[in-house]
């Protein structure tokens, strides 16, 4: 039985390629192989490659990305002192923006963080990025100034893109609104 096989996936194999030699020419071939190299080799110039390995500068005013605290994709990066989420630096968006195909969410919540290099607390608004599947990078659950739900404001738990048509989650910013004055 095992002869039969192997002498059908033989002549199978000889009959499509006789069939294929018969149906294209050697420019023919010749020129699809040219077309996917060029087309794999321009890759690299794509924009989202280019911002996947784009070296990260260092924001003025905060600090540098040498420590945790100023590398945007790290739970311990300052603006992150409240967030529960998947960081949306590590998504191809940045600490400030959504990354491409994603819609960011109009309610948030904040939090107070406090920029190591100043000294100064900021107030810090997460929002999510919607309407595209879990991004799955660079997951981060902190809790500072953590409210329950039912002070909504201050609650990191609850799933914000609510507030658009799509309520499929993301990832989430984290946006300096201003300097908290004392007392808040």
């Amino acid at each position: 039985m095992g002869n039969w096989l192997s002498s059908w996936i033989d002549a199978f194999c000889a009959n499509w390629a006789r069939r294929l030699a018969e149906q294209t020419s050697r420019r023919g071939f010749l020129a699809r192989v040219g077309a996917l190299l060029v087309g794999v080799s321009s890759y690299p110039l794509l924009p989202v490659a280019r911002a996947h390995t784009a070296r990260r500068e260092a924001v003025p005013g905060e600090p540098g990305l040498d420590h945790p605290e100023g590398d945007p994709s790290q739970c311990q990066y300052w603006r992150h002192c409240a967030i529960d989420g998947f960081l949306c630096s590590c998504c191809g968006g940045t600490q400030r923006s959504c990354p491409p195909g994603t819609i960011q969410s109009p309610v948030t919540w904040i939090g107070t963080c406090r920029n190591p290099a100043d000294g100064k607390l900021y107030i810090i608004s997460y929002n999510d990025c919607c309407a595209k599947h879990v991004c799955g990078l660079c997951y981060c659950h902190r809790n500072e100034g953590d409210k329950p739900v039912y002070y909504p404001q201050r609650s990191n738990d609850i799933n914000w893109c609510h507030g658009i048509n799509n309520v499929v989650y993301h990832c989430s910013t984290a946006i300096v609104l201003g300097e908290a004055k004392d007392g808040v």
